[in-house]
């Protein structure tokens, strides 16, 4: 069950980078400063579960990108990752925005699943992208086709 999804502001940033360094291994933690800064950009967007969930993007003319997705152990596999996708999906189709972008490790299943139940597919590959070596997988998603599946 997801609890009450939020609007992220930069006050909320030391929550997430919380909520981030429980997500992530110690290489891939994004901290207080990154949150705050990446949160007082120019079409920046996030979203906080409380219960230990958080989605960060932003939005550039018509198209979105997610940033980052993290949920902590102790609630995932609760539908709390699919409810911030359709926040940000909702949040990105109302500013306009007609397509979705975001970057998963190949070695990062768990997340791959969800994308593509969400309605991604893959449209490039970015070679050892990630701090570990693997490839990032560069996933969109059509808000139009989104809006007609209700994704």
């Amino acid at each position: 069950m997801t609890g009450e999804i939020v609007r992220a502001t930069p006050l909320h940033a030391a929550a997430m980078a919380q909520i981030h360094a429980a997500a992530f291994p110690a290489g891939e933690r994004w901290g207080v400063d990154a949150m705050a800064l990446e949160l007082g950009q120019p079409g920046a967007f996030g979203f906080v579960d409380p219960a230990g969930a958080l989605l960060l993007g932003r939005v550039a003319a018509d198209e979105g990108e997610i940033l980052t997705l993290a949920v902590t152990p102790p609630v995932r596999r609760q539908g709390r990752a699919l409810a911030l996708l359709s926040a940000a999906v909702a949040h990105v189709r109302g500013a306009g925005g007609r397509t979705l972008f975001l970057e998963v490790s190949t070695g990062n299943e768990a997340a791959q699943a969800l994308y593509a139940h969400a309605g991604f597919r893959e449209v490039g590959r970015r070679a050892r992208y990630y701090a570990d070596g693997s490839d990032a997988l560069v996933l969109r998603l059509d808000l139009n086709a989104a809006a007609a599946t209700n994704a």
